[in-house]
């Protein structure tokens, strides 16, 4: 009985093994797949096309309509930066990083190696055929130019090379060193993209700013006198052929010079003082200062509740929207609450309606709603108002704060 069991199985695996094997991709001795016919000739690539691809048309335009509280009609038109799709299948001689592209030829179906500005990429045989290879294009290839604007394709019988061009990436931002200038103030931008591009403005006034520097990862820009209060940059750029692309940051910038109310810059606003138990007042050193040349620090004593701010002559009017400002952290971990005089418990240490949590050694950057804080809970005006720790624990924190003002949208 064993042995007929025995037997059994041996049929059955040798079965399974045969459906195995005819089920599975075979690659021929020309490097074929699934026995296809491939050319043993050398390689040719006659041109190359888009699986698809999306762009920014600065000619599209959308319009916005708003009615007065007497039915006056204002009609404001900009220009829609919503990347548009467009038809499949289209012939190129460029392409975008992360998009797909279908090369097509014929001899292609052994291909080994593609390389794009002397960089191989991966590539999915199970998708070639001997006309045609697709690939996408990493965001490890080099586009700033000048590069050899190639693809360099390898098959077992030869090497073709094709003219073909990176274009480069709309200017990014990944982080800047400050959102808030003035006139003549320097912004520092890191991201990608940069080297490409030929002037940048205010989108909110069309104010030229100054680029003082550039490559593709860093752009220094020097800030013109202008009406905005907040504006995002708009951006021309060179994209191959197309020397009037443009596209818009996200990141939002600040106006100081049309600040509606300012607490503390490079110092004081007019009728402002440092309100504090304790040590305060202002620090030159550079990296304590986020803008300009001082900020406003406030040491808050280990194991006490501290509090540090700022007074008012005349008292600070219930009229602002905004309070942004940019705050340094000390050695550890802390929790602000925000306090005033006409707070909940007033300047003093109990109020924690409004709290920030901020982080050690860096700058944090905070825009606050006044509507949404109990700043003006019981009247209309504040002489006082700042922040509180509860502790710190472990040893004196010295915060630091800058470009804190107030903004009327």
């Amino acid at each position: 009985m064993k042995k007929i069991l025995n037997l059994k199985n041996y049929l059955l695996l040798a079965g399974l093994l045969v459906m195995g094997f005819s089920s599975c991709k075979k690659a021929d001795s020309n490097g074929g797949i699934n026995g296809a016919a491939v050319g043993t000739g050398a390689p040719v690539i006659s041109s190359v096309r888009t699986l698809s691809k999306s762009k920014v048309d600065s000619s599209l335009t959308t319009t916005i309509t708003t009615y007065s509280s007497t039915g006056i009609a204002t009609s404001v038109t900009n220009p829609d930066y919503t990347p548009q799709i467009t038809a499949f299948d289209s012939t190129t001689t460029s392409g975008n990083l992360n998009n797909y592209y279908v090369l097509l030829g014929s001899n292609l179906g052994s291909t080994t190696k593609i390389a794009i500005n002397g960089v191989s990429i991966y590539f999915n045989r199970a998708l070639n055929s001997d006309n045609s290879v697709v690939f996408d294009i990493p965001t490890n290839i080099p586009y700033v130019q000048p590069q050899p604007n190639t693809i360099v394709l390898t098959t077992l019988y030869g090497t073709v090379t094709y003219k073909f061009t990176v274009l480069p990436p709309p200017p990014t931002i990944v982080t800047e060193s400050t959102n808030d200038f003035q006139a003549g103030s320097s912004i520092t931008l890191t991201g990608k993209g940069f080297a490409s591009i030929s002037s940048v403005k205010l989108r909110a006034t069309g104010d030229a700013v100054t680029i003082a520097s550039k490559n593709d990862s860093t752009l220094v820009m020097t800030f013109p006198k202008s009406a905005a209060t907040h504006t995002t940059l708009l951006f021309t750029y060179t994209s191959g052929s197309n020397t009037g692309a443009q596209t818009a940051s996200t990141a939002v910038f600040n106006d100081l010079d049309n600040a509606a109310y300012i607490v503390f810059t490079d110092n004081y606003g007019p009728g402002v003082s440092g309100q504090a138990w304790g040590t305060f007042g202002t620090s030159t050193v550079p990296a304590n200062v986020k803008t300009g040349t001082n900020s406003y620090y406030v040491t808050y004593p280990s194991g006490n509740w501290w509090i540090g701010g700022w007074g008012f002559s005349p008292p600070l009017p219930n009229k602002y929207t905004y309070l942004t400002l940019w705050i340094k952290g000390g050695f550890q971990t802390e929790t602000l609450n925000l306090i005033s005089s006409q707070g909940n418990g007033g300047y003093g240490n109990s109020d924690q309606t409004t709290q920030l949590t901020l982080p050690p050694t860096v700058w944090t950057y905070f825009k606050i709603v006044v509507g949404q804080t109990d700043m003006f809970l019981t009247g209309q005006t504040t002489g006082n108002f700042g922040f509180y720790i509860r502790g710190p624990n472990g040893g004196d924190e010295t915060i630091y704060y800058d470009d804190v003002v107030f903004w009327n949208n």
